[in-house]
């Protein structure tokens, strides 16, 4: 790789006024080594001790997955981040803290947040405007907060849907990924929009995490699971050892084996996108390209992003990215900063990254030239969000968290984002014909529907946060007594002639049987998997569904296409709902014929188990593009 030049100390400039830029320049000439690195310093909240933010002079504090005052509530969320903004305004400069968070399909780790599908919903939905939309209420959510900085939009063009990150790229059209891209930020922003106070958004992660090939992953060390602080935060539900029996860390955080065409051909275009459309934050990748951690890559962070495609703003670590380097820390400190990070996450010994800084500034190894321009743009993008002006938010938000318009919004999304693959003659349903019946728990799982990054960082089961199942949507589209469950797909709720009363289980026979199938919640490479065909416990209760109807539909809740080739013959209608989040009814707007079925495949499907990870030589059972559409019913109220 070429070496790049170290970037110059001047202040970035398209962003701010030369008002601004003298602002940060005379900030920046008051500040000593202690004071830059502590705005260099981003570290967890549970990690914080009282007094440190100020002490130290930390640039940020973020929540994590999970990352949530005891009692989760919007106004705990409130009063948590801004006692730590109050705090910061107490340093020797009163530079104001930035709390970050990640809010990736809503503010999702709020109990009470409107959540949003994830992206490859989003994806499927293909319009900007809605996702724009999206963006400025999740904005408007994180700002009743306090919260300034939301973890979005990821910008991966996924490769290969093993890939437990699958559900967070919008698409495998890196034009359609650019797109959405730019209108999130352009929503997280509120521009041209008189919406208030902007959120920055961070693009994410740089670059070509979704070009990793299977089994390159080194993120797991087999022999120190029980000392891994980040793993062990990690509720899934499943052991460990049964994760990575079915695949868990085998391709997220692993390497790129692609040329450098292909990576600026399809991974580097939506951060050109991003890049020219004002984005002021990126991630870097944990992945690695072509054998090169990008947390040290000095050729692309510096040379091609920051100097080729221009980026103004700052680069932030990813969790503990930086400590991947290598073994010696101090050495992975050094190597990151040269290479271009300019902020980073330590989530856990924010002292030791510090520490280890300081004495490579002191030693020559990294040059006060570069800590001063990762400085002058942490400052700059503080400046340019009015943090110096105006360090909090209106509390007056906090009456907008979970609204009825936004939770309106996101039952626009969901219903715009369902993909009809497959329909002969059963749907839509029909509200006003017979009782049909719904098998399957997930059917009543808000937290199966929501997926990861839900409240916590793997997501859950049950009533993880406010919402409207899609079993309570079907009720309150077509009425109670039009809808019967059965979670195994034997006994239900619905009602039986008295000759069968007193008889064991019903074996009613309906029209027809909605069977819900999901995957286990899951995050990141917990959810890598190396078999997405469907499981025995799924087959059985298919088997149980088709004797007791006349026509099965199957929707599938999931993070990436399943393999389904071999039932697919025996169902009527397969309807791809992904993870739509809190808004179950806007399912069941669909699946009546209130709304029509227009969402259409942003991946490709692959036909068999064989086909993954095969690219484009791997045959596909439907293609991007692929979703049927059918006629509306009458309007049903709801």
């Amino acid at each position: 790789m070429p070496s790049a030049p170290m970037p110059s100390a001047s202040m970035p400039s398209h962003f701010l006024s030369p008002e601004d830029q003298t602002f940060v320049a005379r900030l920046l000439g008051q500040m000593t080594l202690a004071e830059k690195i502590g705005q260099m310093t981003q570290a967890e909240k549970n990690s914080v001790r009282p007094g440190d933010v100020a002490r130290l002079g930390l640039g940020s504090v973020l929540s994590g997955g999970g990352g949530n005052p005891d009692l989760n509530t919007p106004a705990s969320w409130r009063a948590m981040v801004s006692g730590l903004i109050d705090e910061s305004l107490r340093s020797r400069l009163k530079i104001p803290l930035i709390y970050g968070s990640d809010a990736v399909h809503g503010h999702n780790n709020v109990v009470g947040a409107t959540i949003f599908p994830h992206n490859i919903g989003l994806g499927a939905a293909r319009d900007p405007d809605l996702v724009r939309r999206i963006g400025r209420a999740t904005a408007t959510e994180a700002l009743a907060t306090d919260v300034r900085w939301a973890f979005a939009p990821a910008v991966s063009v996924p490769q290969d849907v093993r890939w437990g990150r699958s559900y967070e790229g919008y698409s495998q059209d890196p034009g359609l990924v650019s797109e959405l891209a730019v209108a999130l930020i352009e929503g997280l922003r509120g521009d041209g929009q008189d919406s208030g106070p902007s959120v920055l958004p961070s693009v994410k992660h740089f670059v070509a995490d979704a070009a990793a090939v299977w089994g390159t992953s080194r993120r797991i060390d087999r022999q120190a699971l029980s000392t891994d602080r980040t793993l062990a935060s990690a509720d899934t539900g499943q052991g460990m050892a049964k994760l990575l029996d079915l695949g868990a860390w085998q391709i997220d955080q692993g390497d790129a084996l692609i040329d450098e065409q292909t990576l600026r051909a399809v991974h580097l275009e939506p951060y050109r996108a991003a890049t020219k459309a004002g984005a002021l934050n990126i991630m870097a990748s944990y992945s690695s390209w072509q054998g090169q951690k990008l947390h040290g890559h000095r050729y692309l962070l510096t040379d091609v992003l920051k100097g080729e495609l221009g980026f103004q703003g700052f680069v932030v670590s990813d969790w503990e990215g930086v400590d991947q380097l290598g073994s010696d820390y101090g050495a992975c400190v050094v190597q990151a900063i040269n290479a271009g990070i300019d902020m980073v996450m330590v989530p856990f010994d924010y002292e030791r990254f510090i520490s280890a800084l300081t004495q490579a500034v002191e030693s020559g190894q990294v040059g006060l030239e570069r800590i001063d321009d990762a400085v002058s743009r942490i400052l700059g993008v503080k400046r340019s969000l009015g943090l110096f002006g105006q360090a909090h938010t209106d509390p007056a938000l906090l009456e907008q968290v979970g609204s009825a318009e936004h939770r309106l919004l996101a039952r626009e999304a969901v219903s715009r984002s369902l993909v009809l693959l497959k329909n002969d003659q059963a749907l839509p349903l029909d509200p006003l014909g017979p009782p049909i019946l719904v098998v399957g728990q997930a059917a009543d799982d808000l937290g199966a529907q929501c997926g990861g990054w839900t409240v916590t960082w793997m997501g859950g089961h049950g009533p993880t946060t406010t919402g409207t199942t899609l079993l309570a949507g079907l009720r309150a589209v077509a009425g109670e007594a039009q809808v019967h469950f059965s979670p195994d797909g034997q006994t239900d709720d619905g009602q039986t002639d008295d000759s069968q009363a007193d008889e064991g289980p019903p074996d009613r026979v309906y029209p027809v049987a909605l069977v819900v199938l999901a995957e286990e919640p899951y995050a990141e490479g917990m959810g890598d998997r190396a078999d997405l065909r469907l499981h025995p416990e799924q087959l059985e209760l298919l088997e149980r569904a088709r004797q007791r109807c006349g026509r099965l539909v199957v929707l599938l809740l999931s993070g990436r296409p399943l393999i389904v080739s071999e039932q697919l013959p025996g169902w009527d209608a397969l309807v791809a709902a992904w993870l739509p989040g809190s808004e179950g009814q806007g399912v069941a707007d669909v699946l009546y014929g209130a709304q029509p079925f227009t969402g259409r495949l942003s991946y490709g499907w692959p036909a068999s188990q064989g086909d993954l990870g095969r690219g484009a030589d791997a045959s596909l059972l439907f293609g991007i593009g692929d979703g049927l559409s059918v006629p509306l019913k009458a309007p049903v109220t709801g």
